[in-house]
């Protein structure tokens, strides 16, 4: 049968205390509807219908997603009149619902729920909880058959009692959907068109209502405040930190690791605390990486070793490198194997040939490094006149001395020297030595001021 999602994402979310739409705060990075439109979109539906209402515009322009339909709640009516605004835009066999702030649904979990439904029945998701206080109660009859959902607020004491819960997720019949919501009705605590009503509606139809738990309780988690987003970050976190370990990769604390991407690990990788991987990051194998480490959009060679506080932000690092400690590799960044970048380094659209070593306090930007070359301390490439940048060369096997200011555009040429202090404006021949400081006067029996 084909297959229909709809989302339901209107909510203002007033417990966030917060501008931003509920449904567009993040988990991993990622708008938290994000993460339901993509496990949704796992199971290649037909056709996805994103309801939206509070801030619509920001939602449309935040959510990406294949075959993705938008329907406006102008008013929020409550869940049933939420489905409703997406009629028009069904015409599969089954629908699904889902919502947009519980963002930890499991897309396998998905697939064995929507798989219960047929022409004669409706599939609900519920939960059992030790303390259900707060849900809608699922009401069984005496052979256990569900009858009914009972809002909190409508539910009497021994409803209260029970302790199997509504979700809220819940798939059928497109047919289903049409005959019932129009029928609907607001005469309740809260006023409001109740979707749960539909499963009495499919009780009195003759019709089936078969219940499924998910695997994990957090995958029907939702997000109303802060409190509750912080920790689902830390359950999607450590789910995927345990899904690290089991594939090989050593995590010296999983409870400080955040990925907010896409990430792929080879064997016998390290990760050290508060590593942070952002974007699409590929680390080879045998990296290791240290404390207090930014990688975002980066791919890192085999034998890689970066140490503490360094951030490789849009570079690629070859194999056998060496980068850091507190180096950071800007967008444009190139590092041929085995090259080191070293402490309070930055480089920005720079590449760094084989061996070729920056070792210390050096800004290396819009250049490119031969083979062999020797950096030294301090040594600045001077890349930018206030409008336009312009290309340093440091061809192979070129020493540069410490605290050297480069010009660009200019070119030190193979096994050319730099002396140290040298601020160089004209391009160094190979094998050339440049030396380009003030001349130095020493005053004899000279005196230091005083203090008055």
């Amino acid at each position: 049968m084909n297959l229909a999602v709809v989302i339901l994402a209107a909510g203002k979310g007033t417990r966030m205390k917060s501008d931003l739409p509920k449904v567009l705060h993040p988990i991993a990075g990622r708008p938290m509807v994000q993460h339901v439109v993509d496990a949704a979109g796992a199971l290649d539906p037909d056709n996805t219908v994103l309801i939206y209402g509070h801030g619509g515009d920001a939602v449309r322009q935040a959510v990406t997603g294949s075959r993705l339909q938008w329907a406006e709640q102008a008013e929020q009516l409550g869940t049933g009149h939420a489905v409703a605004q997406a009629l028009p835009h069904l015409e599969e066999d089954v629908v699904l619902v889902l919502y947009g702030d519980v963002p930890l649904i499991q897309p396998q979990t998905l697939r064995d729920f929507v798989a219960r439904v047929d022409d004669q029945s409706l599939a609900l998701m519920t939960l059992t909880l030790d303390d259900p206080s707060g849900y809608g109660r699922v009401i069984r009859d005496g052979d256990g058959k569900v009858r009914r959902v009972v809002e909190q607020k409508d539910a009497s004491d021994d409803e209260k009692a029970v302790r199997e819960i509504n979700t809220g997720i819940l798939a059928c019949t497109r047919r289903f959907l049409n005959d019932s919501l129009p029928r609907l009705s607001n005469s309740n605590a809260q006023g409001e068109y109740y979707l749960t009503d539909l499963i009495a509606m499919a009780v009195d139809a003759g019709m089936e209502v078969v219940t499924e738990q998910p695997g994990h309780a957090w995958e029907v988690d939702g997000v109303n405040d802060r409190v509750q987003l912080a920790r689902l970050e830390r359950v999607y976190q450590r789910v995927r930190a345990e899904a690290l370990m089991r594939a090989g990769v050593t995590l010296l604390d999983p409870d400080r690791l955040d990925i907010r991407g896409n990430l792929q690990c080879g064997q016998d990788v390290t990760l050290d605390i508060n590593t942070v991987l952002v974007g699409d990051v590929v680390i080879g194998d045998r990296v290791t990486v240290g404390p207090n480490c930014l990688i975002r959009n980066a791919r890192i060679g085999s034998g890689t070793h970066i140490e503490a506080n360094s951030v490789v932000d849009g570079a690629v690092v070859g194999e056998e490198c060496q980068v850091g400690p507190f180096a950071r590799l800007r967008p444009g960044t190139e590092l041929a194997a085995r090259a080191k970048v070293g402490n309070f380094v930055e480089t920005k659209k720079a590449y760094v040939g084989e061996g070729s070593k920056v070792n210390h306090l050096t800004y290396i930007g819009d250049s490119r490094i031969g083979k062999g070359v020797n950096v030294g301390a301090g040594t600045i490439t001077c890349n930018y006149d206030g409008v336009n940048k312009f290309q340093t060369v440091m061809k192979d096997g070129a020493f540069i001395g410490s605290n050297s200011s480069l010009v660009a555009p200019v070119t030190i040429g193979e096994n050319a020297t730099v002396g140290a202090g040298s601020v160089v404006t004209k391009d160094v021949p190979d094998q050339g030595l440049a030396v380009a400081r003030g001349q130095q006067r020493n005053i004899q029996n000279w005196s230091r001021p005083e203090k008055k």
